[in-house]
């Protein structure tokens, strides 16, 4: 599985990044950017609820 974000959405509120840092960063620069491209099995839970609680709804998951 593979995260995947909508930039036209994406505030950068960190919402995700609070849940799993291990796969979302915000910078400096106020961007959001993902940091593994396949989402580890061990992390897809907590992931699926990051993109549950994206307040703009900015994230999926695709095969």
């Amino acid at each position: 599985m593979r995260v995947v974000v909508d930039y036209d959405l994406c505030e950068s509120n960190a919402v995700c990044m609070g849940l799993v840092p291990e796969v979302f960063e915000v910078r400096d620069d106020d961007l959001l950017y993902i940091l593994q491209d396949e989402v580890d099995e061990d992390l897809l839970d907590m992931v699926k609820l990051a993109i549950d609680r994206c307040p703009k709804q900015a994230l999926s998951l695709e095969d």
